[in-house]
Formats: C-alpha cells, structure tokens, sequence
C-alpha cells in the first residue's frame, strides 16, 4: 500500500480519512487546528504532520479535503505546502469543491516539480462520508486516476472519471449542486405554498414523493424544512460559494442558468439572516420571509 497524506480533517475530510485507516492505510495527517488532528489520530491511529510540507515528506498520495480554492492554493503550493516537502511522482488528490480554473492552475504548477494532480469532488454529505458510500467524480489522467482509485474506493460507492483534463471533476459537482441547491429552493417553496394553502403537508410530501415532483431533496429536506431542524450536513455558505462558481463559469460559455440565479439569491438572503452555518435546508427560511407564511 502507498502511504497517504489527509490535509483538512473537518466534518467530510475526518470521515473520509477514518475509511483510509479502515480499509488498512498508514495516513500522516494534517488539520489547522492542531487539536483536532491531535484528537482524530487519537481515536483512528495516524501521524501527525505540524505543516502540509511534512504530509508530503512523509506520503506518496497526498488527499486534501478543505474549504475553497484559496485553501487548495496555500496547503499545497504556499509556504511549507505539500509539494514543498514532496517528492517526484508524488500525486495530489484535491477532494474540496473548488473553481475548475484554481484546479487547473494548481495542477500547472505541480506538474512542473513532477507531481501529479487530479481533482476529485464528492456528493453525498456526512452520511455517507461516514459510511465511505459518497459519489467521485474525478478529472485527470488516466494513470492518476486508476492510481487513485483503490483509495476511492474506500471511501465512495461510485467512482466516475469524468475526464482527462482537470477540472472536469469540479465542473461535474458545481453543476450538480446547482440542481441540487435549485431543487431545495423549489420545495422550500412548494411546502410553503402548501402551508399556505391549507393542505396537508404530509399528503403532499407523500404523494410528490410517490410522483413526478419527488427527489432527493423530498427526501431529504422537507422533514429538516418542516421542523426548522437546521443541523448541518452541508453549509449553507459552501452551497452559495458552489452555485457562485457555477454561474460564474457558465457565465464564461456565454450560458445562462436562472434556476441558480434565483437561488442565488435566496442563499445569499440566508447569508444575510446570519444562518451560513447553518444547513442549506434553512433556504427554508428566505422562503418563508418572502412570502410571510411560517411552516
């Protein structure tokens, strides 16, 4: 087995890891906050790193799992990064969401020390972080990719390469949490039309959930939208930043997509109500606000 570095070891990256050492990998860690790398290898069994640069020393794989594309950009490329301490033909495996451009132009620059990159955004939330049944999507090299593929497989159920380039693997995943983030928004409001209505919003959540309006988000959201049971699975500050990105790079094709637009903005109005760290089912919220109907 290679030996793998984690960097970021928060409510995905730490779930993700704990599969590594379940499916037998040694991993070096690092957290920025000590203590939390310090506690996770207490309980798991791992090294800890005191910078990204001795993750690399140390690994043959480096993972990292943080927040957006400036974090990328400053664990592995910035003083005491990854590849500051990495060896030739050392491969990174970006598993944040991010920019696919930030993508490309990390994987540039590595490339020129010889080490290798492919960017591999997940779905699926804790849940299934926990239980190492998340979707990857990877983009890159072949090579990379089948080299990454038994640690994906530790931690995912399915494992897509969407293609060679990178940044396809991110361009996959914000498209795809544009629809998800822009069918949350339409349920907040099929619920609060609902309520407002005077139906039964059990009946309805049944009988679009056995019809042509169910979804995962049916599933998944309506009960949390309900209760106004807001505990986080996934933040609503990281679903605006992946909508901004998505719209951001389809504003670039020249190709507009309203139904991100719109929920855009009820994101950013959520953001404003001092709930972005809250769950994105507390789009619920701005919904409410608007239409003055409490669920």
């Amino acid at each position: 087995m290679e030996r793998i570095g984690f960097v970021g070891l928060g409510i995905m990256g730490s779930r993700q890891a704990a599969n590594l050492r379940r499916a037998g990998y040694e991993l070096t860690v690092y957290n920025r906050t000590r203590e939390t790398a310090d506690a996770w290898a207490a309980e798991h069994g791992a090294t800890v790193a005191a910078t990204p640069a001795e993750v690399g020393a140390a690994s043959d794989v480096t993972i990292t799992m943080v927040v957006d594309g400036a974090q990328v950009q400053e664990v592995l490329l910035g003083e005491h990064g990854v590849a500051e301490g990495a060896a030739e033909g050392t491969l990174c495996v970006d598993m944040s969401t991010i920019a696919p451009g930030d993508s490309r132009r990390i994987a540039a620059t590595l490339a020129q020390r010889g080490i290798g990159f492919v960017d591999a955004p997940v779905t699926g939330s804790s849940p299934k972080a926990e239980d190492g049944t998340l979707t990857i999507m990877a983009g890159g090299a072949a090579t990379d990719f089948q080299r990454a593929r038994p640690l994906f497989e530790a931690m995912g159920e399915l494992i897509v390469h969407v293609g060679d380039e990178v940044g396809q693997g991110e361009m996959v995943k914000l498209i795809n949490n544009a629809v998800a983030a822009a069918n949350a928004h339409t349920l907040a409001q099929a619920l609060v039309v609902g309520r407002a209505t005077g139906i039964d919003l059990d009946a309805l959540a049944q009988v679009m959930g056995a019809g042509s309006g169910g979804s995962a988000m049916l599933a998944l959201k309506a009960g949390p939208m309900r209760e106004h049971d807001y505990a986080t699975l996934f933040k609503l500050e990281h679903m605006l930043k992946d909508v901004r990105l998505c719209l951001e790079e389809g504003q670039a094709a020249g190709v507009p997509f309203p139904a991100a637009a719109a929920v855009r903005e009820a994101l950013t109005a959520g953001m404003g109500r001092g709930l972005g760290d809250a769950d994105f089912a507390a789009l619920v919220e701005t919904v409410e606000g608007f239409a003055g109907v409490r669920l």
